[in-house]
This record gives structure tokens, C-alpha cells and sequence, in this order.
């Protein structure tokens, strides 16, 4: 699978976007959804997404940003929220029980809390994107034969 180079800019824009925002408001959390997310749309229209648009009509912005991770990278969760220096830093892992040291983390930093866990949810987006460009299946692809199989070893 090639590279998609507007899908790589709209990511780099909407991480743009949220480096420069001094807060989360309704129409940049509308971008992020618009331009980063796959599988929202299939899940409002199953109904599984109402939670999301309740927290974000109530202006809940760090759990709607907690929740669009759910929904939408439910492979990844939250590893670290520390708070030092006046700078949320947010850390999003497949596999957190791992060593930090050991694990493949989404790491963000930003002055605003849901800010930070939106920047993170960027990040990841960005490295799962990046991987299902660069995998390629471990086992060997193997066309069926009609026919019959049989074993010709002597085990004797």
C-alpha cells in the first residue's frame, strides 16, 4: 500500500492546528474527527458514537478526547497523564504493561489536558497509518489447489 500524501498533510496540519490552539473548542475537536478519523462514521451510524457527542456537546473535552481514542484506536490505550513544568504529557500504548523502555508509545505534550491527549491520539493515528504501509504478511501467501494432499514421509 502506497503512502496517501494528503492523508500524511491533513495529519501534519491538524497537528498544527492543535500545537497552536491556546484551547479545544467544538470546531477543532469537528476537524480532528473530520480529517483523522476512519471509523467513526461507521459507528454512528451503528449507533456506538452517541457517548462522544453527548461529552462533546457538554464541552467534556478531556474525556470526549479519551473516547474518540476508544472508539476509534481501541488498540491503544491510556499509558501516562503527567502534568510538570505547566505541560500536560500524554503517552498512548498498545501495550501497556510492557517497560517504558521496551514499548512503542504515542507520546504528546501541550499546556491544555485535552489538547495534549488529542495530540497523542495524532500520533498514534500517524504510526498505525505508517505501519499498515510498511507490513507485509509474515506467513507465505499460499494460492489453494484442487485436488488432494498427501503425506509421502516415511516415519517408520
Amino acid at each position: 500500500m502506497l503512502s496517501d500524501p494528503k492523508h500524511e498533510d491533513r495529519l501534519d496540519r491538524l497537528m498544527e492546528q492543535l500545537r497552536l490552539a491556546p484551547a479545544l473548542t467544538a470546531d477543532l475537536i469537528s476537524n480532528v474527527v473530520a480529517d483523522a478519523c476512519t471509523r467513526l462514521p461507521v459507528l454512528r451510524r451503528a449507533g456506538k458514537a452517541a457517548r462522544l457527542d453527548q461529552l462533546i456537546e457538554a464541552g467534556a473535552w478531556s474525556d470526549a478526547a479519551l473516547a474518540l481514542i476508544e472508539l476509534e484506536l481501541p488498540a491503544w490505550k491510556l499509558r501516562r497523564l503527567i502534568y510538570e513544568d505547566g505541560e500536560w504529557f500524554c503517552s498512548l500504548s498498545k501495550q501497556p504493561n510492557l517497560p517504558v523502555a521496551l514499548d512503542d508509545t504515542a507520546d504528546a505534550c501541550h499546556e491544555v489536558l485535552p489538547l495534549a491527549i488529542l495530540s497523542a491520539f495524532l500520533e498514534a493515528r500517524r504510526g498505525t497509518s505508517a505501519t499498515r504501509e510498511t507490513s507485509s504478511p509474515t506467513v507465505p501467501q499460499v494460492r489453494p489447489t484442487s485436488g488432494y494432499a498427501i503425506c509421502c514421509d516415511n516415519f517408520a
